[in-house]
C-alpha cells in the first residue's frame, strides 16, 4: 500500500495522510536506555517512506537534538525535496535566563541549531511549542514571520495550546493587522477519548482555515486495547508504572467508548488501534494524525489503518461514544 497525500490544512503544500512523530528518537528511558537510537530510527524512516509517508514531525528538544540530528543524517541519502519536515521551539534548551520561550534571541538561536541538526536550509513547519506568556505576542510573531520572509521557514504552526483558541486568534488577528505570517496548522492532542478540542477550539480552526496534525492518537496507547476493565495494567504498561496516567486514562467512560471502537474493529476486521487511527483519519477537519512507533512491524501496523474504510455510522458511533457518555 502507498499511503495517499492530503491537503496541509489551507496551504499549497500536500503531505500524507499519516504524519510521523519521532519523539522516541534518542529519547532516554528511565532505565537509561535510548528508546530508539540512531540504527533502529534510520530503518523506521526507510519503512515509513517506502509506505509513501513523507511528513516527519520532529522538536529541537526530542533526544536533545537527537531526534534532529537522526533525520538530518537519514535526509543526506535523499532528495529533501521529497519530504516535508516540521520541529517546533520553545522548551529550554540551556540554562541562562534566555535560553528557552520565544524571546527573539531564543528563537534565533534555536532555528539556526534546528537547521545545522537537519543538514538543510529550511524546514517547511515550525510550531511553537508552547505558548509564552512572558513574551510579547508582537515579539515572536514578527520573529516567526522573519524565518518566513528568510526563506528558513515555510509555514507556522502551534502545538498544544488546547483549549486556548482564543491566543491563536490573538496572534493570528496581529499577524493579519501587521501583515506577519500567520498560523497556519495546529498540532493538538486529540483521539477517541481525548476530546477537549471539540467546540471553540475546532471552530476557530475552521474558522481562520487552520489545518489539524493532532498528536496522541492512540491516546498514549490507551486506545490500542492492552488494558482490560477491572484488571490490573501490565506490569511493564505506561499504566503500572505511572499513576497520573492511569488516572487520567483508566475511567468507566474511557472504557465504554474503547468497547465501542473494539465492537467496530471486529465488524471491519482491524485492531482498535487502526480503528482509531482510521477515525481521526476520517474526520473533515484532521489533516493527518501523528503516528509514532518503536519498531518497523508497530509503523507497518499503524500504516495499515490508512486502508480501513469506516462508514457513517461506523464513525458516528466512536464520535458520540466520549461525548454522550461524559455529558
Amino acid at each position: 500500500m502507498s499511503l495517499a497525500m492530503v491537503p496541509l490544512g489551507r496551504t499549497g503544500t500536500t503531505v500524507s495522510e499519516l504524519a510521523f512523530g519521532t519523539w522516541r528518537f534518542g529519547r532516554q528511558a528511565d532505565d537509561g536506555e535510548v528508546e530508539v537510537g540512531r540504527d533502529r530510527a534510520h530503518e523506521l524512516l526507510d519503512a515509513y517512506a517506502a509506505a509513501g509517508g513523507n511528513f516527519i514531525d520532529t522538536a529541537d528538544m526530542y533526544g536533545d537534538g537527537a531526534s534532529e540530528t537522526y533525520i538530518g543524517e537519514w535526509l543526506e541519502a535523499r532528495d529533501r525535496e521529497d519530504f516535508v519536515v516540521a520541529s517546533k521551539v520553545f522548551w529550554p534548551t540551556r540554562e541562562d535566563a534566555n535560553g528557552r520561550g520565544l524571546n527573539r534571541k531564543h528563537l534565533r538561536r534555536q532555528m539556526d541549531r534546528i537547521l545545522d541538526r537537519l543538514g538543510t536550509d529550511y524546514v517547511d513547519l515550525l510550531y511553537i511549542h508552547r505558548w509564552d506568556d512572558e513574551t510579547p505576542v508582537e515579539e515572536f510573531m514578527r520573529t516567526l514571520d522573519g524565518f518566513v520572509r528568510d526563506g528558513k521557514v515555510n509555514y507556522l504552526g502551534t502545538s498544544t495550546l488546547e483549549p486556548n483558541a482564543w491566543k491563536v486568534v490573538k496572534a493570528n488577528e496581529l499577524a493579519d493587522k501587521r501583515g506577519y505570517e500567520p498560523f497556519k496548522v495546529a498540532q493538538p492532542r486529540y483521539n477517541a477519548v481525548n476530546r477537549e478540542i471539540e467546540g471553540n477550539y475546532l471552530d476557530m480552526c475552521a474558522d481562520y482555515d487552520i489545518g489539524v496534525v493532532p498528536w496522541s492518537p492512540l491516546a498514549g496507547g490507551f486506545l490500542t486495547g492492552k488494558y482490560a476493565r477491572d484488571e490490573r495494567p501490565p506490569a511493564d504498561s505506561r499504566a503500572a508504572n505511572d499513576q497520573r496516567f492511569a488516572d487520567s486514562y483508566l475511567t468507566p467512560s474511557n472504557f465504554d467508548a474503547l468497547e465501542v471502537i473494539e465492537e467496530v474493529a471486529e465488524a471491519v476486521g482491524a485492531s482498535p488501534a487502526q480503528v482509531s487511527l482510521a477515525w481521526l483519519m476520517h474526520h473533515p477537519q484532521v489533516t493527518a494524525p501523528i503516528i509514532g512507533a518503536r519498531t518497523v512491524d508497530q509503523l507497518g501496523e499503524n500504516v495499515v489503518a490508512a486502508d480501513i474504510e469506516l462508514t457513517n455510522e461506523q464513525f458516528k458511533r466512536i464520535s458520540t461514544a466520549k461525548r454522550h457518555l461524559s455529558a
